[in-house]
């Protein structure tokens, strides 16, 4: 049988614990935590820059055998 794997992400509302207790629930252990930066776009000055707002968390899950 294959390892087949699934991502979670960390929901707004929803603390790294909590993510992790619900791949448990579904049957799969974390293998992997990916971090993702979020940017926003300011105006200054007529120049568009870019900065960052925050971070997503996402945690790659293996199935549980």
């Amino acid at each position: 049988m294959p390892n087949t794997k699934k991502q979670f992400e960390v929901q707004e509302n929803e603390s790294i614990e909590t993510c992790l207790n619900r791949m448990e629930q579904e049957g799969y252990r974390p293998v992997r935590r990916l971090e993702k930066p979020i940017f926003k776009e300011v105006s200054r000055n007529g120049k568009v820059d870019y900065e960052p707002a925050g971070r997503k968390i996402i945690f790659e899950g293996r199935k549980i055998d």
